[in-house]
């Protein structure tokens, strides 16, 4: 109990930090479980009679769900100043396991199953749209949450955590997806070199195109039920406490994390800077607006989600033998492995050193694999280079921009500042998700060479205007940009 008053209880802090960080894993679960499922839902599509399925409605019905994650990221601000940060996230699990049912069965009650047609589409992509609000919704929340419970000591540390719950939940989807394909195949397509018309083969497997995609997105409702149930026992954060003036309240928590003496101290702090309904958002200069969204539009940019979204096609197109998936298990498994250099080295050498260090890494990666293409290298070299270009981003830019979204703006701007970053993010992810299928059929050296560029450019933004926020409280931040 001595230690408890003292120094806060670690048991404490990890189990509340642990329900948070299950929204990440439900966030990379739900924005990955297309890469398993796409090929599927494509060839279902195909079979339709009413309407001409393509690349672009393909590119388009699969980052459908990025739509409603820029819904969700742009009204995050709102709903964690009004609902608070926790019910904020109560809200993002009903989402998800909505979502979850509806894009199993986009059929029912209105439409005849196993029947595509336009009005199908539609119904598909709006269970989709609803599941990425609650990714937005979570993927602004859950930093917020954590950044505003831990001590800034370990802040770095636990931030990064959510991005390995993320990466964690695009590893055991992939493997979910790769365990109810089974002994099934991915279905057959077949295009037609004067009309550029796609078809299904009539050797494909059927019950991939009529099950197979199904069971992939009705499986992310088990743990979206698990989190909902979970946020039944975590507090509300003590930030937010003192913004909806329960002082009393914030104070309890922050003795439980940081033990008494320390509790008090960040609670003056927090009174100190806590105007957040009447701070306007460039209060502090547009400079920390305008390099949150630059963060968020780079993450995105250097094409990252593209890889991951598409992996077992893109593995598939390299040369991967068995349709790509066992190497999107593995290339998930190498994400995890470099997600933890981040975790065990943020809070040690810095935010900037690991995003300049990874956006060259991903950069070789990215002209490695436009090489490979340009000279019809095939194989392993190729795959071994996205797994680089995948491993580089998850040791920088994958946690990296959580962490210092979460923690670089003053507490009286946060949320409406987060809110903003965090839109850009999505809708950068959905331009280049959206994009890339049209794009990589044109050309992967071309698609991939622009994603290195692009990757040389974020390590030169780093390197000139974005500031080392490591060991710095939230509540410095008011004092970092207000001498800037």
């Amino acid at each position: 109990m001595n230690n408890t008053n003292n120094n806060g209880s670690k048991l404490y802090l990890y189990s509340i930090t642990s329900v948070a960080i299950l929204g990440g894993l439900l966030f990379g679960y739900d924005t990955a479980v297309i890469s398993g499922a796409e090929k599927g839902l494509e060839a279902f599509f195909l079979t339709a009679t009413d309407f001409q399925y393509d690349k672009v409605l393909h590119g388009i019905t699969s980052s459908s769900a990025l739509i409603g994650c820029v819904i969700g990221g742009a009204l995050s601000g709102v709903f964690a100043s009004r609902l608070g940060r926790r019910n904020s996230l109560r809200l993002a699990s009903i989402l998800f396991f909505l979502s979850a049912l509806g894009s199993y069965c986009p059929e029912f009650l209105f439409f005849s199953h196993g029947q595509p047609n336009m009005h199908l589409l539609i119904a598909f992509n709006l269970y989709r749209v609803l599941g990425g609000i609650g990714v937005g919704l979570a993927s602004a929340v859950c930093p917020m949450y954590i950044a505003e419970i831990a001590p800034s000591n370990i802040r770095g540390t636990l931030v990064s955590c959510n991005q390995f719950a993320i990466i964690f939940g695009m590893l055991v989807v992939y493997f979910v997806n790769y365990l109810i394909l089974g002994g099934h195949q991915n279905p057959i397509l077949l295009k037609d070199e004067l009309t550029g018309i796609y078809t299904v083969s009539a050797q494909s497997d059927m019950w991939t195109i009529q099950q197979g995609w199904r069971l992939m997105f009705v499986s992310e409702a088990f743990p979206a039920a698990l989190f909902g149930f979970l946020l039944f026992f975590v507090p509300k954060t003590p930030r937010y406490l003192v913004l909806v003036q329960q002082e009393t309240k914030a104070f309890s928590i922050l003795e439980k994390v940081n033990g008494t003496s320390k509790a008090k101290e960040i609670l003056q702090e927090i009174k100190a800077t806590a105007h957040e309904k009447t701070e306007k958002l460039f209060t502090y200069g547009a400079t920390v607006i305008v390099i949150g969204i630059l963060l968020s539009v780079f993450q995105q940019a250097i094409g990252i989600n593209a890889v991951l979204y598409y992996a077992p096609r893109i593995f598939e197109s390299a040369g991967a033998e068995g349709g790509g998936m066992m190497q999107t298990v593995i290339m998930g498994i190498v994400n995890i492995l470099f997600t933890c250099v981040a975790i065990f080295t943020v809070d040690r050498f810095g935010r900037k050193p690991l995003l300049i260090i990874g956006s060259i890494g991903m950069a070789v990666g990215a002209f490695a694999v436009a090489i490979c293409d340009s000279m019809g290298v095939k194989g392993v070299v190729p795959v071994f280079s996205i797994i680089v270009y995948a491993a580089f981003f998850m040791m920088s830019w994958g946690p990296i921009c959580w962490v210092l979204i979460a923690e670089i703006f003053p507490n009286t701007i946060r949320g409406k500042a987060v809110a903003i970053a965090v839109a850009f993010q999505w809708i950068f992810n959905y331009i280049v998700s959206s994009t890339f299928p049209a794009l990589y059929d044109f050309s992967p050296m071309f698609a991939y060479s622009l994603y290195g560029i692009i990757c040389v450019v974020a390590a030169l933004f780093v390197w000139r205007w974005v500031p080392e926020t490591k060991g710095k409280t939230l509540e410095d931040m008011s004092q970092l940009w207000k001498k800037s």
